[in-house]
């Protein structure tokens, strides 16, 4: 994401979300003519996972709900996805819990149609239920019990965003008053319905990639539940501060901190001969090493999982200087079984 040109600099943020999945660097425009990928997940999914119902997902907390040019000359797409399935196609993402609900776990009816079971208050599974004792009658105990698990899963998880719409539906004020109805204020929450929703579309095989924009870049959101009153973009404007760094540090926490509830549920779910975590590869990231000066370099990643036996885990990896980010993102593709020359600028693979 590192400026190339003078008209580039002070892009960054424009850039880095186009940059982190795809090592490329995103073409300046306003139009409709961007240029940057193909991402890590989507060369994954178009490989090996075109034989699910849906090839990979794609979630976020914030995006800039913007079209044409955000800043500097760059269209908002870049700024609003992580994922593109090549060049020129950005996958949108899906900020909405209920409509990411609807994708994953959705009956296949209308939009008219989830409208009126809605209006209604009737539950996905009321819809399917009549399918369910055709499919436990041929179904061992054990299977019947992850199959009466699932579906207690997936109705908790439509009356929590049912909750969730009925409070922001009932005249309260809001503290994002612009957000989809499915949307809660709270960001834990809204985080964790995502985590959620992974975790059983991994569970069903409903698809086998994902990737989930957590924040956004530029962000002038302030996370309570962290005990930072500091917006998160001037938070990571530290200027060398000794305080400000301590506080941005405490943000920053905050964030990961919100990691082994995922972790915690994909290690209980068991998946064939282990967990979901055993046989999942998950990159955990930023693209900026250092926000106070829009640096590049040195960013911080960690991956988790085990990848069926790829990844050998509890290890540290202090990469050479100006060792490409891709580098990390080509040895992922290999140790899932894609055998793709190189992915953006990478020049080789890292050992993880």
């Amino acid at each position: 994401a590192t400026a190339w040109s003078a008209g580039e600099e002070g892009a960054d943020h424009f850039r880095s979300s186009a940059v982190y999945l795809t090592a490329a660097h995103p073409k300046m425009t306003e139009g409709s003519d961007y240029f940057a990928g193909p991402s890590i997940d989507q060369i994954y999914a178009q490989k090996l996972c075109q034989d699910t119902p849906l090839p990979s997902i794609q979630l976020c907390i914030e995006y800039v709900d913007a079209s044409g040019a955000c800043d500097y000359h760059y269209a908002c797409v870049y700024a609003d996805t992580i994922s593109w399935a090549s060049e020129t196609q950005p996958l949108p993402m899906i900020i909405d819990p209920r409509m990411a609900f609807e994708n994953l776990f959705g009956d296949g009816t209308t939009a008219e149609e989830r409208r009126a079971r809605q209006k209604v208050n009737r539950s996905i599974l009321d819809w399917i239920s009549r399918d369910v004792p055709r499919l436990q009658k041929d179904l061992g105990p054990s299977d019947r019990r992850r199959l009466s698990e699932y579906l207690d899963d997936v109705r908790e998880l439509e009356r929590r965003i049912e909750r969730i719409e009925k409070y922001n539906a009932s005249g309260e004020a809001r503290a994002l008053p612009n957000a989809p109805l499915g949307v809660p204020d709270s960001y834990e929450e809204h985080v964790r319905l995502m985590f959620d929703m992974q975790v059983l579309a991994f569970m069903t095989e409903t698809t086998r990639v994902s990737a989930f924009k957590m924040s956004r870049d530029v962000s002038t959101r302030v996370f309570p539940e962290s005990g930072v009153k500091t917006p998160f973009h001037p938070c990571s404007h530290h200027q060398e501060n000794p305080a400000k760094i301590a506080e941005f540090a405490k943000l920053n926490r905050y964030h990961v901190g919100l990691l082994p509830y995922f972790f915690e549920k994909m290690k209980n779910t068991p998946d064939g001969d282990g967990s979901l975590l055993d046989h999942s590869m998950i990159l955990y990231g930023s693209p900026m090493g250092d926000g106070n000066v829009h640096n590049h370099k040195r960013v911080p990643l960690f991956l988790a999982g085990h990848a069926n036996g790829a990844l050998k885990g509890n290890t540290h990896v202090r990469c050479a200087d100006s060792t490409p980010m891709a580098n990390v993102l080509l040895t992922m593709l290999h140790k899932l079984g894609v055998d793709a020359p190189a992915i953006g600028d990478s020049k080789g693979e890292v050992s993880i």
